[in-house]
């Protein structure tokens, strides 16, 4: 940030002062720009890609551009969300061929979330390229993991190209219990752990998290330029409800009221920017859930709901996980938000500790005291796989 202050000076001088400010700050390159540090190791070998609309070099889609330097892609490779991210949360996606390139897409979702041995054949690397957003219950990083083990156990190398974190600024929230292992937590790590796709692809292996401890064969392509005290907005909507930076903030706070009652907003157009539900009447915000892009099927699916709308709450940067959300639409619900929902709840929470003690009605204070142990020791161990300051 260039801050500018007046003290005087003659106008040349403030303009040569702000030139010099400007080059020091450098734009970031993502790692799947910087051809020189992979394009070498790509040459005369059969390329798989892991990747989905995200995966962008400026404009073009990585799959593409690496087309058109000549690069010998067979196979793509999607995540949730399919390759042109366009899914629902939840929704199967189907293996087909890709239109633009005829290459064969391989869905890595619903009871194919691990590649099998005959989709890596003839496959000599592998290249994973996707943005992630820095929580534990995303699933792009337990594709990830699964990318990784089927690599390792397949004798094939696999390059992640780096990309910054959105939130990657900060670790917290209750690391999760082995208990509560799930494709929307797969580790021991907070609901939001800080760090790049990169790093914790370096901590998957050095921790031994893959099956039978085996190790992956793992590159990372650094971006340049990049520190985890960064703001960093998104070009593309890494899915299809994350379609601003200050849905991208919220997700890891509001993503848990999923588990409960309440309406985060999908089938509106503030996913993840409000939370609602339909006997919330004497708050003032209405919005009404219907059927769209990313949301076929939304919860209250045309009835009018009430509730807060985070939009106008003026929050510039989310600097922790909040659970004051939770807490306050426990309150509004009078005590019965997780009467339904406890198990999805619990899996994204990570434990069963927390509902239990929201509905006990303990302060913010108590509940992260609770997590604090926990979080300390993955904040000391996160150490050892960073790549960026």
């Amino acid at each position: 940030m260039i801050c500018s202050c007046a003290s005087g000076n003659s106008p040349q001088v403030e303009a040569e002062e702000v030139e010099i400010a400007v080059e020091k700050i450098a734009p970031i390159t993502v790692g799947a720009a910087r051809f020189s540090e992979y394009l070498p190791l790509l040459k005369d070998r059969k390329v798989g890609i892991v990747g989905n609309q995200t995966s962008l070099v400026g404009s073009t889609h990585l799959v593409d551009t690496l087309l058109a330097l000549e690069v010998m892609v067979q196979k793509v490779f999607s995540p949730e969300h399919g390759f042109r991210g366009d899914a629902d949360a939840g929704e199967h996606v189907v293996s087909q061929k890709d239109k633009k390139t005829g290459l064969s897409i391989v869905s890595l979702y619903g009871s194919n979330k691990k590649p099998k041995r005959d989709q890596l054949t003839g496959i000599e690397v592998m290249i994973f390229d996707i943005q992630d957003v820095g929580v534990r219950f995303y699933t792009y990083i337990s594709t990830l993991h699964y990318v990784m083990e089927a690599c390792a156990e397949n004798g094939i190398p696999l390059i992640i190209l780096d990309r910054p974190n959105p939130n990657g600024h900060y670790a917290d929230g209750p690391v999760l219990e082995t208990a509560f292992k799930s494709f929307v937590g797969m580790h021991p790590v907070p609901i939001v752990h800080g760090m790049t796709i990169g790093e914790y692809g370096k901590m998957v292996n050095g921790e031994g998290w893959l099956t039978n401890g085996v190790k992956c064969d793992l590159t990372v392509v650094a971006c340049e330029n990049y520190t985890h005290d960064m703001s960093y907005s998104l070009s593309v909507p890494p899915s299809p409800n994350l379609r601003s930076d200050l849905a991208i903030q919220l997700y890891p706070s509001i993503c848990l009221l999923e588990g409960t009652a309440v309406s985060c907003g999908r089938g509106t157009d503030g996913p993840f920017e409000r939370y609602g539900h339909p006997n919330f009447s004497e708050l003032p915000f209405q919005f009404t859930p219907k059927p769209g892009v990313g949301s076929k099927s939304p919860k209250f699916n045309g009835k009018r709901c009430y509730g807060v709308n985070l939009a106008d709450s003026n929050i510039t940067r989310m600097e922790r996980f909040e659970i004051k959300y939770l807490i306050n639409a426990n309150e509004l619900l009078g005590g019965k938000l997780f009467d339904d929902k406890k198990k999805i709840f619990n899996l994204l929470a990570g434990n069963d500790t927390l509902w239990r003690q929201v509905k006990a009605g303990k302060s913010e204070e108590e509940i992260r005291k609770s997590w604090e142990p926990r979080l300390s020791e993955f904040k000391a161990m996160r150490e050892g796989y960073l790549l960026y300051e």
